[in-house]
């Protein structure tokens, strides 16, 4: 799956911040996070008893190792489709079937899709093993492959128009196509925001409205937004049935405009106190506050048209050199497309700690809001925060000694250990203090 996702940073980056920001938060909490320690006290703000950190010590490793080799993995396969000559093959295949330019470029991205899909299926397949063995998903075999399944299609279809767009812009404006490819692609990621809530997201989980099985925790979610003087009324607040596949706790807002919505999962429910959900509904309403989801966008933008500058200048390149032993003739080339798919992976790559970084910011921020909101609804506002993300920890396996390049590199979130550090002495409300979304 990985060079679908791949894919997707391309098509559905493109179905936008939202899925990013919803897969980002839940994979947070199973990533590494670095233990801080609590001078005051001598204790660590963040911490796990001997046995489980053991065992999250090892999922933590295993799951670096297989994010890294994952991303060479793909890196790897688009190579080896062009030293092969098999992207050329596919290129032959999808013109000998038919003169049709639509027949061929949806043939030509099946056969990509396929054959990337197959190659990288075992460290998928391996890593929800991983998942399943360290108890963080308890989804099935059966459900998990109907996923892949939906993931698959959903990459075809929307993958298989977006590669016809692509090739149009690059017939049309050969030396700036980048630039002219990536309006209609902004276009494509605010839709694509306003109706992944929608249409894309039950495909995958089952919602339904929040205030239909805890009425009890409307009201209280409501006193929080009171406190933050704005209007999320109880229909754009959900409950998923997260149960049903993974054990990790999590909440996230999602949508622009009618389709915007913050979303609670029924694991957080079951294993957070009314007061953590609180917390963590107020991080949730930061990002709402903030317009985190509009400011992602934008990044999105300024990435997006980034990348396609630079894949344009990195084809060029390549097919300039590699072109005739590829067998691609040039840019205009279905087959060209397995070039442009290289550069992309590589230059993502080496983007992550931009974008990590970034995300991370948000997240800080948020985390500042949500503290702030709940101050004068819960008696001990550091507390709770701090306890909130000591069970966010535990229930992920959350290992509180990680890798510093890793934390840097691939962290979406700012370690759960800073953040527990952070929440138990954030108290602007002391003399002298200033809070920074609230009036004292």
């Amino acid at each position: 799956m990985r060079l679908i996702r791949v894919v997707l940073c391309v098509v559905m980056m493109l179905s936008g911040w939202q899925v990013v920001a919803q897969a980002q938060s839940a994979e947070s909490q199973s990533n590494d996070a670095q233990a801080a320690q609590a001078k005051d006290s001598g204790k660590a703000a963040y911490s796990l008893p001997p046995e489980k950190l053991e065992r999250a010590i090892a999922y933590s490793r295993q799951r670096t190792v297989l994010g890294f080799v994952d991303t060479g993995w793909g890196i790897v396969v688009l190579l080896l489709l062009l030293t092969t000559g098999a992207a050329a093959w596919m290129r032959r295949v999808a013109v000998g079937l038919s003169a049709n330019r639509w027949v061929q470029g949806f043939t030509f991205f099946l056969l990509f899709l396929t054959i990337t899909t197959a190659l990288g299926l075992p460290l998928d397949m391996y890593g929800h093993h991983l998942s399943v063995a360290y108890g963080q998903s308890v989804q099935h075999w059966g459900s998990w492959f109907g996923d892949i399944a939906k993931s698959f299609g959903l990459s075809f279809f929307f993958g298989g128009l977006l590669v016809m767009l692509l090739f149009l812009v690059i017939r049309k404006s050969p030396t700036r196509w980048w630039f002219w490819f990536w309006i209609p692609a902004m276009v494509i990621v605010v839709v694509g925001t306003f109706v992944y809530p929608i249409f894309i997201d039950p495909l995958f989980n089952k919602f339904e409205p929040l205030v239909q099985s805890n009425a009890t925790l409307v009201g209280q979610l409501e006193q929080v937004v009171a406190r933050g003087g704005i209007e999320i009324p109880p229909e754009r607040m959900f409950l998923m049935k997260a149960s049903e596949k993974v054990t990790g706790l999590n909440a996230y807002v999602t949508g622009i405009g009618a389709s915007k919505r913050v979303v609670v999962w029924d694991t957080s429910i079951a294993k957070a106190t009314p007061q953590e959900i609180q917390f963590i509904f107020g991080h949730e309403m930061g990002h709402y506050v903030l317009n985190h989801i509009y400011k992602g966008m934008a990044f999105t933008g300024v990435l997006l048209l980034a990348l396609f500058w630079l894949g344009y200048r990195g084809m060029q390149g390549l097919l300039a050199r590699y072109g005739e032993a590829w067998g691609i003739a040039g840019q205009d080339t279905w087959s060209a497309f397995v070039v442009l798919m290289l550069v992309v992976s590589v230059a993502s790559f080496f983007a992550e700690p931009i974008t990590s970084g970034y995300q991370r910011q948000q997240e800080h921020a948020a985390d500042v809001y949500g503290q702030e909101a709940i101050h004068g609804i819960v008696q001990d506002p550091q507390a709770v925060a701090q306890q909130a993300f000591q069970v966010l920890g535990e229930q992920s396996l959350t290992d509180p000694n990680p890798n510093a390049f890793v934390e840097f590199w691939t962290f979406s979130h700012p370690s759960i250990g800073r953040r527990a550090e952070f929440a138990k002495h954030y108290n602007p409300w002391v003399a002298g203090g200033k809070p920074e979304y609230f009036q004292k």
